[in-house]
């Protein structure tokens, strides 16, 4: 029997197996997430609070950094079980250099979350104004700072990209005058776009090529991958079944709503029109050719990686 029709039906078993079990029978899973808010850093808190990942035996322990690479040195160094978030030429760079990862599925497919702003009184009106200019992302070998860089490149527009961390650290840089450009992700920071305190001057949308990549991903710290297998097979379980709620369900979206602070109306707007099309869908990983093409460019990995290396890396039981 093929391993995936195996898995599916020891899924179910392992599920009632845990579903009598007590609070101090569930193996505890830390998930490390670089910022809070989107619709795309949720799964793990509000699935736990929602009891999805409590029907398969398994306690998330969501932990907020201030941008993938944060997230990414607390995979490495063990203080986190699995990283949400990671980008995917970093994950690449990082195992091509040794670092103990492996990728259990995608945190999202497509680059439409990503937006970056000015002051409502910045005299930058289009991407061709950003020449000169300094340009907010998250940290080094975060996606948000790919993005960047392929805006650059892609409008060859000479713009300055700067590291400036969280959704939250960088509105406070852009707002006073630090920084000319920021970054932000989802609906955060979408209100102040709304009530006119800041203007969206650029889309991760905008660059066509980003939509068929699939840019960050969930990654595990590879002694966790071995030794805990069965765990990890078990979150990814609780994980999904979160993101159909979040979808699916009008519960889910209030959920999220209370969550993030937004207004319904904003968190309904992110999910429907921001990550439009399921682009939250940890089974779906495609693009990573052109992904290991923008890696090599951005000199986040020296060389593609093997076919070999890549079945290492991304891993089949966890992702359809």
């Amino acid at each position: 029997m093929p391993l995936r029709q195996i898995l599916a039906l020891l899924v179910p078993f392992m599920a009632a197996l845990f579903a009598g079990a007590p609070a101090s029978a569930q193996d505890i899973v830390r998930v490390g997430i670089g910022g809070q808010g989107a619709l795309e850093s949720s799964p793990a808190e509000l699935g736990e609070a929602a009891g999805f990942f409590k029907k398969y035996g398994v306690k998330v322990e969501a932990i907020y950094t201030a941008g993938s690479g944060e997230s990414m040195q607390g995979l490495i160094s063990g203080a986190f079980d699995v990283a949400a978030g990671i980008g995917t030429g970093s994950a690449m760079g990082a195992y091509a250099k040794g670092a103990p990862l492996r990728v259990i599925g995608a945190a999202i497919t497509g680059s439409n979350d990503l937006f970056w702003y000015v002051r409502a009184d910045s005299p930058i009106k289009a991407i061709a104004d950003l020449a000169g200019k300094t340009v907010g992302y998250s940290t080094a070998g975060s996606s948000s700072q790919a993005a960047a860089l392929g805006i650059r490149d892609f409008f060859k527009v000479d713009l300055k990209p700067v590291a400036t961390g969280s959704p939250q650290t960088t509105f406070t840089q852009v707002m006073s005058n630090q920084v000319d450009a920021g970054w932000s992700s989802g609906a955060t920071f979408l209100e102040a776009v709304e009530d006119g305190r800041t203007r969206i001057i650029a889309r991760g949308g905008s660059l066509p090529y980003l939509q068929s990549q699939t840019p960050r991903l969930l990654v595990a710290n590879t002694r966790v991958f071995t030794e805990r297998r069965d765990v990890l097979l078990r979150f990814m379980q609780g994980y999904r079944e979160t993101i159909d709620w979040l979808y699916s369900d009008p519960e889910g979206v209030k959920a999220f709503a209370k969550w993030s602070g937004f207004p319904e109306k904003i968190a309904i707007k992110a999910r429907d029109e921001i990550y439009k099309d399921r682009a939250i869908d940890c089974d779906r990983i495609i693009g990573l050719d052109a992904a290991m093409e923008d890696a090599i460019r951005f000199k986040l990995l020296a060389a593609p990686l093997t076919k070999e290396q890549l079945a290492e890396l991304f891993h089949a039981p966890f992702v359809k």
